[in-house]
């Protein structure tokens, strides 16, 4: 029998070293007896037994990298049976490459519940160290020092040192647990596996911990099993506001019942103007508007497509009811979906600035969308334009054509292939089409130009003036169609 003393307290390596001659020697996993240096099974008879020399020019055995990171992990535990564990695991891997895959088999499920223990204590250990602060000894006065105390079920001070040099890289600190402890000055991390003693010191953020604390406790959706569960009464005794829990969970019960006998009576406000809303739509309607007025009142309650699920509200068309011309974009932006109405973001203010440069004055246009709701994606705060899909514009392409047959322009823009595509039901590239005049029912002209959101997104500046010039001249060219009434155009 080979016995073989590990200090056994998370160094990865002590095992390693021991393991690598014990394979190179064939000895097999029934015949070792790993132990515990200091444990008194050194001092009950047992002797170290030297490690075999193995046989000249034996090559090492490769094992898969998922089997280092998970012996790394189980030799931080601190049951004493890990190190046989791990050692008959690479035993058996040096057979079947693909053993730590089978999860049904014992040695597996052993090590992988281990895992998750070592997993979980270094989990809590990153939830319930707290630093108190303690007097510096940085001459400078320039960095505070702390020092914590944890109580971790196994030896994880080494493998989550890195964590916490990282975490709180700016000041120095100490943790201190029974199992080792941990260091960091600003240039050094000092790691020791002996036991530490718990320290006396006191913090003024202890009274905010409780008010904190107490504050946030509430009572109705108490759960002591799951509280104790997540929270042992080791982890309890080691923070400030532990001292206040007894008391919050005796008066939980009165509490609930102080809470129901505040709650509020009355239905929330915006509830009394939903009911006026009802009522009113219940009541006698009044004479039901007319032309434009008619369809943007429909359109207010679209839901066609998804795209009114997260949109503020339809943005319907706006302008002269007799415009000879047209405006077709493709639809509302941010800014357009919280006003309510077309083009009065970045890019309408680029278009406005080009109908005042060549003299044509908005009023009499009519401008409208292809889409009627703004389709985004949401990325924090801000809400990023998407373009619709043919789904979408086929939906909202009923809109457009009532649009059409109320305002009967002679002319229609199309800005965008988008735009094109919902007048058409064409899909071309708009390079080929763009600067062009079409031929549509009823004497209309079409005629496309490019969306003026698409010159602001020009990065390079001497393009962007190129094509900004373009788009001007081609907007005078609308300004003649729509004066001269749109005659035949070459």
């Amino acid at each position: 029998m080979q016995t073989v003393f590990l200090n056994g307290r998370g160094d990865f390596d002590e095992w390693r070293d021991a393991a690598r001659v014990l394979l190179l020697s064939e000895v097999e996993p029934e015949r070792i007896d790993w132990r515990i240096a200091g444990e008194g099974a050194d001092l009950a008879g047992f002797a170290e037994t030297p490690l075999p020399v193995p046989p000249p020019g034996r090559k090492a055995v490769a094992v898969p990298p998922a089997f280092l990171e998970l012996a790394e992990s189980i030799v931080c535990h601190s049951d004493p049976a890990r190190f046989s564990l791990l050692y008959r695991l690479l035993w058996r891997i040096r057979e079947d490459r693909a053993l730590l895959q089978v999860v049904s088999d014992p040695d597996v499920i052993a090590a992988r519940k281990l895992e998750k223990s070592v997993r979980r204590d270094s989990h809590k250990m990153k939830a319930f160290v707290r630093f108190k602060e303690v007097t510096s000894d940085d001459p400078t006065g320039r960095r505070r020092s702390f020092i914590s105390w944890f109580e971790p079920d196994h030896f994880i001070v080494a493998r989550m040192a890195p964590f916490f040099r990282r975490r709180f890289f700016d000041m120095d600190w100490v943790i201190a647990t029974p199992k080792g402890s941990a260091a960091w000055d600003g240039e050094s991390l000092t790691v020791s596996d002996l036991p530490a003693e718990k320290p006396t010191a006191t913090d003024a953020t202890d009274d905010l911990w409780r008010i904190y604390y107490a504050n946030i406790f509430n009572p109705a959706r108490l759960k002591v099993k799951a509280m104790t569960a997540e929270m042992p009464k080791k982890y309890w005794k080691n923070l400030p506001e532990a001292a206040l829990i007894p008391d919050l969970i005796a008066t939980a019960e009165a509490k609930v019942i102080e809470m129901a006998a505040r709650a509020a009576s009355q239905p929330p406000a915006f509830h009394a103007r939903l009911q006026e809303r009802m009522a009113e739509e219940r009541a006698d309607p009044a004479p039901p508007p007319e032309g434009l007025e008619a369809l943007r009142h429909a359109a207010s309650r679209c839901t066609l497509c998804p795209l009114h699920c997260h949109a503020t509200q339809t943005v319907f068309g706006e302008g002269s009811v007799t415009a000879k011309a047209m405006i077709v974009g493709e639809q509302p932006g941010d800014q357009e979906d919280l006003a309510g109405r077309p083009f009065v973001g970045p890019a309408g203010k680029l278009f406005d600035g080009v109908l005042s440069e060549i003299g044509l004055d908005r009023s009499s246009l009519y401008v409208t969308n292809a889409v009627k709701h703004f389709k985004y994606e949401p990325r924090g705060k801000r809400r990023i334009h998407q373009k619709p899909n043919q789904s979408e514009i086929e939906q909202c392409r009923w809109w457009l054509k009532q649009e059409v047959e109320l305002v009967q322009p002679k002319l229609i823009v199309a800005m965008g292939a988008t735009a094109y595509f919902a007048l058409t039901g064409e899909k071309e590239r708009l390079t080929d089409i763009r600067g062009k005049i079409f031929s549509m029912t009823e004497g209309r002209r079409l005629f496309v130009t490019v969306h003026p959101s698409f010159l602001l997104r020009l990065p390079d500046e001497r393009r962007k003036a190129s094509e900004l010039s373009r788009f001007r001249e081609e907007m005078a060219v609308v300004r003649q169609l729509a004066e001269t009434g749109c005659p035949d155009y070459p």
